[in-house]
Protein backbone atom coordinates (compact mmCIF):
# COMPACT_ATOMS: atom_id res chain seq x y z
CA UNK A 1 0.00 0.00 0.00
CA UNK A 2 1.58 3.21 -1.14
CA UNK A 3 2.16 5.62 1.87
CA UNK A 4 1.71 8.51 -0.12
CA UNK A 5 -0.51 10.49 2.23
CA UNK A 6 1.97 10.90 4.41
CA UNK A 7 3.20 13.54 1.97
CA UNK A 8 -0.52 15.39 1.65
CA UNK A 9 -0.58 14.97 5.71
CA UNK A 10 2.69 16.79 6.47
CA UNK A 11 3.88 18.10 3.10
CA UNK A 12 6.17 16.75 0.64
CA UNK A 13 8.93 19.17 1.85
CA UNK A 14 8.94 18.86 5.38
CA UNK A 15 8.45 15.42 5.34
CA UNK A 16 11.67 14.98 3.03
CA UNK A 17 14.05 15.93 5.52
CA UNK A 18 12.94 12.87 7.62
CA UNK A 19 13.46 10.92 4.46
CA UNK A 20 16.77 12.29 3.51
CA UNK A 21 18.29 12.20 7.27
CA UNK A 22 17.06 8.14 6.57
CA UNK A 23 18.70 7.48 3.22
CA UNK A 24 15.03 7.33 1.55
CA UNK A 25 13.48 4.69 4.47
CA UNK A 26 10.31 6.46 4.73
CA UNK A 27 9.02 4.26 7.29
CA UNK A 28 12.22 4.86 9.79
CA UNK A 29 11.53 8.79 8.50
CA UNK A 30 8.18 8.42 9.76
CA UNK A 31 9.82 7.24 13.27
CA UNK A 32 11.90 10.14 13.29
CA UNK A 33 9.19 12.59 12.66
CA UNK A 34 7.62 11.20 15.67
CA UNK A 35 10.41 11.32 17.86
CA UNK A 36 10.80 14.73 16.55
CA UNK A 37 7.27 16.11 17.96
CA UNK A 38 7.83 13.66 21.25
CA UNK A 39 11.09 16.11 21.94
CA UNK A 40 9.34 19.04 21.17
CA UNK A 41 6.56 18.17 23.71
CA UNK A 42 9.54 17.32 26.38
CA UNK A 43 11.56 20.65 25.88
CA UNK A 44 8.53 22.99 25.48
CA UNK A 45 7.00 21.40 28.90
CA UNK A 46 10.54 22.64 30.94
CA UNK A 47 10.99 25.64 28.46
CA UNK A 48 7.28 26.96 29.87
CA UNK A 49 8.53 26.42 33.65
CA UNK A 50 11.48 28.32 32.47
CA UNK A 51 9.80 31.02 31.29
CA UNK A 52 7.44 31.49 34.11
CA UNK A 53 9.79 31.49 36.44
CA UNK A 54 12.21 33.41 34.71
CA UNK A 55 9.65 36.61 34.13
CA UNK A 56 8.53 36.71 37.79
CA UNK A 57 11.67 36.66 38.83
CA UNK A 58 12.38 39.52 37.01
CA UNK A 59 10.01 40.88 38.08
CA UNK A 60 10.16 40.98 41.57
CA UNK A 61 13.78 42.04 41.05
CA UNK A 62 12.68 44.96 39.36
CA UNK A 63 10.22 45.83 41.58
CA UNK A 64 11.82 45.81 44.54
CA UNK A 65 14.15 48.28 43.62
CA UNK A 66 11.82 51.03 41.50
CA UNK A 67 11.83 53.99 43.15
CA UNK A 68 8.18 55.01 42.22
CA UNK A 69 4.65 53.53 43.05
CA UNK A 70 3.52 52.63 39.76
CA UNK A 71 4.13 49.23 38.26
CA UNK A 72 7.67 49.47 36.38
CA UNK A 73 5.66 47.98 33.66
CA UNK A 74 2.96 50.82 33.80
CA UNK A 75 5.40 53.66 34.05
CA UNK A 76 6.47 56.49 31.68
CA UNK A 77 9.78 56.46 32.76
CA UNK A 78 9.91 52.70 32.45
CA UNK A 79 13.19 51.14 30.77
CA UNK A 80 11.41 49.12 29.06
CA UNK A 81 9.97 52.11 27.00
CA UNK A 82 12.05 54.78 27.77
CA UNK A 83 14.21 55.30 23.64
CA UNK A 84 17.57 53.64 24.13
CA UNK A 85 19.57 55.89 21.50
CA UNK A 86 22.66 54.19 19.78
CA UNK A 87 24.75 55.41 16.70
CA UNK A 88 24.73 52.40 14.04
CA UNK A 89 26.44 52.39 10.48
CA UNK A 90 23.45 51.83 7.89
CA UNK A 91 24.36 52.04 4.40
CA UNK A 92 27.42 53.64 5.09
CA UNK A 93 25.81 56.07 7.33
CA UNK A 94 26.05 57.06 10.75
CA UNK A 95 22.77 57.47 12.14
CA UNK A 96 21.11 57.40 15.71
CA UNK A 97 18.73 54.37 16.07
CA UNK A 98 16.38 53.87 19.56
CA UNK A 99 17.41 50.19 20.43
CA UNK A 100 14.40 49.84 22.91
CA UNK A 101 11.41 50.05 20.31
CA UNK A 102 10.44 47.02 19.46
CA UNK A 103 10.40 46.35 23.64
CA UNK A 104 8.21 49.48 23.95
CA UNK A 105 5.96 48.14 21.26
CA UNK A 106 5.36 44.81 23.01
CA UNK A 107 4.73 46.80 26.03
CA UNK A 108 2.18 49.12 24.58
CA UNK A 109 0.50 46.13 22.40
CA UNK A 110 0.17 44.28 25.91
CA UNK A 111 -1.45 46.96 27.38
CA UNK A 112 -3.70 47.66 25.17
CA UNK A 113 -4.85 43.92 24.68
CA UNK A 114 -5.24 44.34 28.61
CA UNK A 115 -7.34 47.08 28.12
CA UNK A 116 -5.35 50.31 28.37
CA UNK A 117 -6.57 52.13 32.03
CA UNK A 118 -7.88 49.05 32.96
CA UNK A 119 -4.29 47.24 32.73
CA UNK A 120 -3.07 45.89 35.69
CA UNK A 121 0.56 44.73 36.04
CA UNK A 122 -0.15 40.78 36.55
CA UNK A 123 -2.22 41.28 33.35
CA UNK A 124 0.50 42.63 31.60
CA UNK A 125 2.73 41.03 32.49
CA UNK A 126 1.39 37.34 31.28
CA UNK A 127 0.29 38.81 27.84
CA UNK A 128 4.25 39.57 27.35
CA UNK A 129 5.89 37.13 25.01
CA UNK A 130 9.22 35.77 25.77
CA UNK A 131 10.82 37.33 23.54
CA UNK A 132 10.27 40.17 25.43
CA UNK A 133 12.04 39.14 28.24
CA UNK A 134 14.93 37.85 26.62
CA UNK A 135 15.54 41.12 25.54
CA UNK A 136 15.99 42.88 28.92
CA UNK A 137 19.74 41.25 29.18
CA UNK A 138 20.53 42.53 25.52
CA UNK A 139 23.95 44.89 25.57
CA UNK A 140 21.55 47.62 24.79
CA UNK A 141 20.41 47.04 28.15
CA UNK A 142 23.03 46.61 30.45
CA UNK A 143 22.92 50.29 31.76
CA UNK A 144 19.10 50.75 31.78
CA UNK A 145 18.14 47.31 33.40
CA UNK A 146 20.81 45.01 33.97
CA UNK A 147 23.09 47.44 36.66
CA UNK A 148 20.44 49.15 38.71
CA UNK A 149 17.40 46.18 38.66
CA UNK A 150 17.74 42.95 36.78
CA UNK A 151 21.78 41.67 38.17
CA UNK A 152 19.80 41.04 41.62
CA UNK A 153 17.51 38.49 40.47
CA UNK A 154 20.80 36.54 39.76
CA UNK A 155 23.74 34.76 42.27
CA UNK A 156 26.36 37.80 42.91
CA UNK A 157 28.88 37.68 39.80
CA UNK A 158 26.74 36.45 37.34
CA UNK A 159 27.87 37.43 33.84
CA UNK A 160 24.80 39.39 32.03
CA UNK A 161 26.72 38.09 28.42
CA UNK A 162 26.48 34.30 29.71
CA UNK A 163 22.96 35.15 30.88
CA UNK A 164 21.76 36.92 27.48
CA UNK A 165 23.13 33.63 25.11
CA UNK A 166 21.36 31.29 27.74
CA UNK A 167 18.46 32.79 27.69
CA UNK A 168 18.56 33.64 23.52
CA UNK A 169 19.38 30.27 23.02
CA UNK A 170 16.23 28.97 24.54
CA UNK A 171 13.96 31.36 22.83
CA UNK A 172 15.26 30.31 19.71
CA UNK A 173 14.53 26.94 20.66
CA UNK A 174 10.61 27.84 22.25
CA UNK A 175 10.38 29.81 18.37
CA UNK A 176 11.41 26.82 16.61
CA UNK A 177 9.50 24.45 17.97
CA UNK A 178 6.39 27.02 18.21
CA UNK A 179 6.48 26.83 14.42
CA UNK A 180 7.10 22.80 14.07
CA UNK A 181 10.29 22.95 12.62
CA UNK A 182 12.67 19.81 12.70
CA UNK A 183 15.19 19.30 15.78
CA UNK A 184 17.11 17.02 13.86
CA UNK A 185 19.54 19.78 12.58
CA UNK A 186 23.17 18.42 13.00
CA UNK A 187 23.77 22.02 13.97
CA UNK A 188 21.48 22.41 16.69
CA UNK A 189 23.09 20.95 20.32
CA UNK A 190 19.62 20.40 22.19
CA UNK A 191 21.27 19.41 25.37
CA UNK A 192 23.58 22.40 25.57
CA UNK A 193 20.52 24.25 24.88
CA UNK A 194 18.24 22.56 27.47
CA UNK A 195 21.47 22.66 29.73
CA UNK A 196 22.31 26.39 29.48
CA UNK A 197 18.58 26.77 30.34
CA UNK A 198 18.69 24.46 33.23
CA UNK A 199 21.82 26.42 34.38
CA UNK A 200 19.97 29.89 34.04
CA UNK A 201 16.92 28.51 36.40
CA UNK A 202 19.10 26.81 38.83
CA UNK A 203 20.47 30.79 38.71
CA UNK A 204 17.05 32.27 39.27
CA UNK A 205 14.99 29.34 41.49
CA UNK A 206 17.25 26.80 42.83
CA UNK A 207 13.84 25.04 43.80
CA UNK A 208 12.02 25.22 40.58
CA UNK A 209 15.70 24.04 38.93
CA UNK A 210 15.46 20.99 41.08
CA UNK A 211 11.54 20.44 40.45
CA UNK A 212 12.03 20.25 36.68
CA UNK A 213 14.83 18.45 36.45
CA UNK A 214 13.99 16.19 38.67
CA UNK A 215 10.17 15.48 36.48
CA UNK A 216 12.04 16.67 32.88
CA UNK A 217 11.64 14.18 30.16
CA UNK A 218 14.57 15.84 28.13
CA UNK A 219 17.30 13.46 28.73
CA UNK A 220 15.01 10.08 28.30
CA UNK A 221 13.67 11.44 24.94
CA UNK A 222 16.87 12.85 23.48
CA UNK A 223 18.17 9.47 24.60
CA UNK A 224 15.76 7.43 22.56
CA UNK A 225 16.05 9.05 18.94
CA UNK A 226 16.20 6.95 16.42
CA UNK A 227 18.99 6.10 14.55
CA UNK A 228 19.80 7.84 11.81
CA UNK A 229 22.50 7.78 9.16
CA UNK A 230 22.77 11.25 7.51
CA UNK A 231 23.01 14.53 9.50
CA UNK A 232 21.27 17.34 8.30
CA UNK A 233 22.36 21.03 8.10
CA UNK A 234 19.68 23.98 8.27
Amino acid sequence: MSDRWIDSWLGAARFQRYVDACEGDRARALELYEWNLTASQVLMRDLAHFEIALRNAYDAAITAHWPHHTHWLLHPESPAVMPIWRTRDIGGMKRGTDVNSLTRKSVDDAIRRCGFGRATAGKVIAALSFGFWRQLTTNAMEKSVWVPYLHHAFPPGTSRTTINTQIEASNRLRNRIAHHESLISSTLDLRAIHGGMMDCLRAVSPRAHHYVLRTSAVAAVLDSRPESPTSIRD
